[in-house]
């Protein structure tokens, strides 16, 4: 379509303020941007659409035109809603580099501007999507219940054929068409994004999972209520952008049909803003309680504040006599904190005086919202999703560089709230804590207990955001004990702080800790520095390794074993499948290499520490 035909829609309300003699212009996109350096999700012909937050001062405007015009969009579209008319300095600025220009009635809003592009667009380019289009727009009208991004899915389905699901950074089905994917191929597809948008890859991006091809478009959402910043690096995004998964190869596509599934990208972030939007309430009242309880305010102004906020963040459960405090952290290289704590350093990225731009708190508080999403939520009703979104019960504020989320938890146990990891076996009386056998065990609550779990929360996410995390970036989260009254919140912010800084004495990219390790030696052990590790470790380990090297003697599981069965001769030699004499001459042995006695408790606890440290 061309500029000129913008002009000539009455409903869209624009006027031209300059570039009349470019109105032939052909127009092969919209997009909506309030960034200041827009360059980098422009591709040429574009409609750009911008409510004019970047410009802070009269010299905004002519790097902003500057870049538009390199760029080689087919014209600015300016809203009038937030500074009123346009400013005489933009519409020089557009002179100059013979950009035309248009000024939005602040009472038309950009999405009916975005909306008629796109239709007419898919019109003129392919016919087989431009219905698509249409009949979503209608349905949109009429707000959320008229389908939202499921919609535009299925008459995707039905008039191309295609099979398409809108996921969230960690694989979570926000929308989809037909059968859903796995939870397994939906995590792999979201880390594939998270990885090649890290990469800077040119999307779309093309995988191949058990070998079905899939094409994963990002669905940005750089919308009019987008905060601009001089410099927005991509990490400040990755970990909370959506992704349309297409079931198909894109690599054959004509540019016409690529061209159009970004048109549909544009229309589902609608509706990311819509619930973005949404979210504000909620991260508000979570906003209001911690700085309540951070400055120490009296316990009955926190609990009025807390009934306040119980039906917002439980509807249709009423008030919540549990509360739990999660914290998590986002950490870049070169970002003014250490990635490489616990073993983790990372050098890539950006990095330099860019890095230092990353707004970690506002990354750490969509990622703590993404995680804390239950997939078992359905909403108040009958049907998937009837009434209320999967993150309607969620809160969560942000300081400069941590989230904070308020989890409530209902006062009857109820199959939305996440489960607990299966409990540990009882090990008996006088048991060693955590076993000594080297497994990998929760060190979580028992399952019993109600409420959020530390392993259970990054069970699934684990994957994709280690790979949106890449070599430059690490997330750490501490989790709580529940509370039962307002009085307790401070020690539970206190508790699931301390809970993160175990989490973050460890080596990987995606840590948690929970509030029952801080009861623990695993509190202790992350903080021995490195040095005493090794000469401890070496100096009861090392003559055990270099024995069973020469004598394939197997005393270092021998060892765990009879640590892990309490020093039961019985049931380690059942365990191990051996005569309790040779059970009892391995031990001899190992007594005699290191010069320590195993039926002393000092001796048995320094040989469990050992094991665990190395």
């Amino acid at each position: 379509m061309r500029l000129r035909a913008l002009l000539e829609t009455d409903a869209l309300g624009l006027r031209l303020l300059g570039g009349e003699e470019e109105l032939d212009r052909t127009v092969r996109g919209v997009m909506t941007t309030d960034l200041r350096d827009p360059s980098r999700y422009l591709s040429g012909g574009e409609l750009v659409l911008s409510g004019l937050a970047w410009r802070h001062s009269a010299e905004d405007s002519e790097p902003f035109v500057r870049i538009l015009a390199g760029a080689g969009v087919a014209g600015l579209a300016a809203g009038e809603a937030e500074l009123g008319a346009v400013p005489e300095d933009l519409v020089t600025a557009c002179a100059r580099h013979r950009l035309p220009l248009f000024a939005v009635d602040e009472d038309v809003a950009f999405a009916t501007v975005t909306e008629y592009v796109v239709r007419q667009v898919s019109g003129e380019r392919a016919g087989d999507l431009a219905a698509v289009v249409d009949r979503h727009r209608r349905l949109m009208t009429s707000g959320p219940a008229g389908g939202g991004p499921d919609v535009v899915l299925d008459l995707l389905g039905s008039d191309l054929d295609l099979r398409a699901w809108v996921l969230s950074p960690t694989g979570r089905q926000i929308a989809g068409a037909g059968a859903p994917l796995s939870p397994a191929r939906a995590a792999v597809l979201a880390g594939e994004h998270l990885a090649a948008t890290r990469a800077g890859r040119r999307s779309p991006y093309r995988t191949t999972v058990d070998g079905t091809a899939y094409s994963l478009f990002p669905v940005r959402n750089v919308g009019r209520g987008t905060t601009p910043t001089a410099f927005r690096d991509v990490r400040e995004t990755v970990l909370s952008d959506w992704l349309l998964a297409v079931e198909a190869d894109a690599g054959d596509w004509p540019a016409a049909r690529l061209d159009l599934l970004q048109g549909v990208t544009q229309l589902i972030a609608v509706e990311r803003d819509r619930r973005e939007a949404a979210r504000t309430v909620r991260r508000r009242l979570a906003q209001e309680v911690l700085e309540l309880v951070q400055t120490g305010a009296a316990p009955a102004e926190i609990a009025a504040r807390l009934r306040v906020a119980a039906p917002v963040l439980l509807p249709g459960l009423g008030t919540a006599p549990h509360w739990q405090v999660v914290v998590a952290r986002v950490e870049w290289a070169g970002n003014g904190t250490d990635t490489g704590e616990g073993g983790a350093a990372g050098t890539g990225g950006t990095g330099g005086s860019a890095a230092a731009l990353v707004e970690a708190g506002a990354v750490a508080q969509s990622v703590l919202e993404e995680i804390l999403v239950d997939p078992a939520w359905t909403g108040p009703g009958t049907g998937a999703g009837a009434g209320a979104d999967a993150t309607d019960r969620i809160a969560v504020a942000h300081t400069e560089d941590e989230a904070i989320a308020l989890v409530p938890l209902p006062a009857a146990p109820v199959d939305r709230v996440p489960a607990a990891p299966a409990s540990v076996p009882d090990a008996g009386e006088g048991a060693l804590p955590g076993g000594a056998d080297g497994a990998e065990k929760p060190q979580d609550a028992p399952a019993a207990e109600p409420g959020l779990h530390a392993d259970a929360l990054l069970a699934a996410v684990r994957s994709p955001l280690s790979a949106g995390l890449a070599d430059d970036g690490r997330l750490t989260l501490g989790v709580s004990a529940a509370v039962h009254s307002a009085e307790g919140l401070r020690g539970a912010l206190e508790e699931a702080r301390h809970a993160r800084r175990v989490a973050a004495a460890r080596p990987g990219r995606v840590c948690a800790a929970g509030h029952h390790e801080l009861a623990s030696h695993v509190l202790l052990l992350p903080f021995v520095p490195d040095d005493v590790r090794r000469a401890f470790t070496a100096r009861l380990l090392d003559p055990l390794r270099d024995y069973d090297r020469r004598h394939r003697a197997e005393l270092i599981p021998t060892l765990e074993a009879f640590l892990d069965c309490d020093g039961s001769w019985t049931r380690c030699a059942a365990r191990l499948h051996l005569h309790v004499n040779t059970l009892r001459y391995r031990v001899g042995r190992i007594e005699q290499l290191t010069g320590r006695d195993l039926a002393r408790l000092e001796d048995k606890l320094d040989f469990f520490l050992a094991l665990r440290m190395s």
